[in-house]
């Protein structure tokens, strides 16, 4: 007897839907699994052989054939232990066909028959419920994700023989309310159904932990560095790349990790992006909740390649693509490895990253936000000659570990100055990260108004001809541009960057003009690193 059973895999951050087939048959007693199989996938035959039998079910000595379709795309992980356990009871007779109709089913099984979380349930529920799946069966600890989509209703299942009478018809958990359609789990030992958080709150709060991170790191903790404030500021409202140079303790790290505490929350669409990367990677551990502040990823300089863009036997999004609509903050930046670092110069442009294998090409998303920090020299007080004592030669070879393409990828690069004793004991109270994130979502609110009906975000975004159309210049302020563009040598990149800042710049104000002054501190933005790299 035949049986097809709804199942699902992950390609790089993109789903797709899988036919599980089962056919059962007389013969010499196997147990196959054709369809590109990965290692994981082909040792499901034993957990299914030994999870039914300690079910109580026992296979009859028959030929087991299970096609995973399509089977030119190859299968990776545990997600297709349970919908091959329950095509091999409907392929015996112990169910129908029609029990899973609709149905998406995914878990790993234990040799005793309990079904384990597995990764990738949120962005698989999502592209099941775009094909019209309006129910997934799923392990309990993985329940709260599928839940997360509104169209799709989730049931949580705490072992196989749990997911065989869901799908008998037998009442073994009571469906409960979560948000528009009825969500049922079971995530304790009690047999109480496990309503997740996220259902009750609407899926949009954060996590505990991300709230507490943003309340302990506050802007008014930095005394002084006005012109650093203001350089956040202008980065955070339009989304550009920030680049801090200074001595140590003079700052940088400090004003960096709490740049979250002023970006604008992610709507509803980009915390389903970046949730279900997280999802991918095993990380979305906030049970109960979507990711709703922008991720902040901190990689140490020892970081390899592989682990920044991705990739692996089994292709993985990278610490880039963990940064998308957050931001990547490279702390110490010329001590990374300089072909490390060149790395991000196609994300930085094309917001993606393609990774080829020889199972395929996989694409993951990066639309993030570079922070860098640096001192400008080994030492960290060029060009302060009585505290330096590094040789020109020395500082133009540590600086030369940042190439001039990642460096032209800087929107905004600003020097933090060392600290006055009067600034640290004035007791002065500084601006707080909620004053600040009021004009940066003002600003945010009149982008969103610009960009509506199109896929861009932020005024980083832009591209050319984008930049045409909303950075339109005045008489005057085209003759500046000029003089500016003759002067400083400047390129057409380098061009284009200076416009979308003064933009950002001109929102911030409530400006729907771009004046003199907005270019003017646009242009200083990329000066600070010409007084090093000149």
């Amino acid at each position: 007897m035949l049986s097809t059973i709804t199942s699902g895999a992950v390609y790089g951050v993109y789903s797709h839907l899988i036919q599980v087939e089962v056919d059962i048959s007389q013969g010499l007693p196997c147990f196959q699994i054709v369809g590109l199989p990965g290692s994981e996938v082909r040792e499901a035959r034993e957990r299914v052989k030994v999870a039914l039998k300690n079910a109580g079910v026992k296979l009859p000595p028959m030929c087991i054939n299970v096609n995973l379709s399509p089977a030119d795309l190859p299968k990776n992980g545990t997600m297709f232990d349970l919908p091959v356990a329950v095509g091999v009871m409907i392929a015996l007779g112990k169910l129908k066909q029609e029990s899973v109709e609709g149905t998406l089913l995914l878990g790993e099984l234990g040799l005793s028959g309990e079904l384990k979380p597995v990764r990738g349930v949120l962005p698989i529920a999502r592209e099941g419920a775009k094909k019209g799946v309006r129910r997934c069966i799923v392990p309990a600890g993985n329940a709260w994700e599928g839940a997360l989509i509104s169209e799709m209703e989730s049931v949580g299942v705490r072992n196989v023989k749990e997911a065989v009478a869901l799908l008998a018809g037998e009442e073994v958990l009571s469906p409960m309310s979560g948000g528009e359609l009825p969500v049922c789990g079971a995530g304790n030992h009690s047999g109480e159904a496990f309503v997740p958080a996220a259902a009750a709150a609407g899926c949009t709060t954060a996590s505990i932990e991300e709230v507490q991170r943003e309340e302990r790191l506050d802007f008014a903790q930095i005394n002084g560095q006005q012109a650093l404030k203001r350089a956040a500021e202008v980065a955070a409202a339009g989304f550009h790349n920030l680049l801090v140079i200074g001595a140590p303790g003079s700052g940088k790290t400090m004003l960096a990790r709490r740049i979250p505490s002023i970006l604008p929350p992610l709507t509803g669409e980009e915390s389903l992006e970046v949730s279900a990367i997280y999802s991918i990677c095993g990380l979305l551990q906030s049970v109960g909740s979507l990711r709703s502040t922008r991720p902040f990823l901190n990689p140490h300089h020892t970081i390899t390649g592989q682990a920044l863009a991705g990739g692996g036997r089994i292709p993985k999004p990278g610490v880039i693509s963990l940064a998308h609509r957050g931001v990547l903050f490279l702390d110490e930046l010329p001590e990374f490895k300089r072909d490390t670092l060149d790395i991000l110069r196609q994300p930085l442009e094309d917001k993606r990253v393609q990774i080829a294998r020889s199972s395929g090409s996989y694409v993951y998303p990066a639309d993030f936000m570079l922070v860098g920090a640096m001192n400008p020299c080994p030492c960290g007080f060029y060009p302060d000659r009585e505290r330096c004592r590094c040789t020109p030669f020395e500082v133009k070879r540590y600086l030369s570990r940042v190439s001039g393409p990642i460096l032209d990828r800087m929107d905004i690069c600003v020097e933090a100055m060392p600290m006055a004793f009067t600034d640290m004991t004035s007791g002065r109270a500084q601006e707080s990260s909620a004053q600040i994130r009021e004009r940066v979502m003002a600003a945010r609110k009149r982008q969103e108004e610009r960009f509506a009906g199109t896929e861009l975000h932020f005024n980083a975004d832009m591209g050319a001809g984008d930049v045409e159309r909303c950075c339109v210049l005045g008489e005057a302020e085209l003759k500046y541009m000029e003089r500016m563009f003759t002067a400083l040598q400047l390129s057409a990149r380098a061009y284009h960057r200076i416009l979308k800042v003064a933009r950002t710049i001109a929102d911030l104000d409530g400006s729907d003009r771009i004046g003199e002054m907005h270019l003017a501190e646009a242009i200083c933005y990329r000066q600070s690193d010409r007084k090093y790299w000149s």
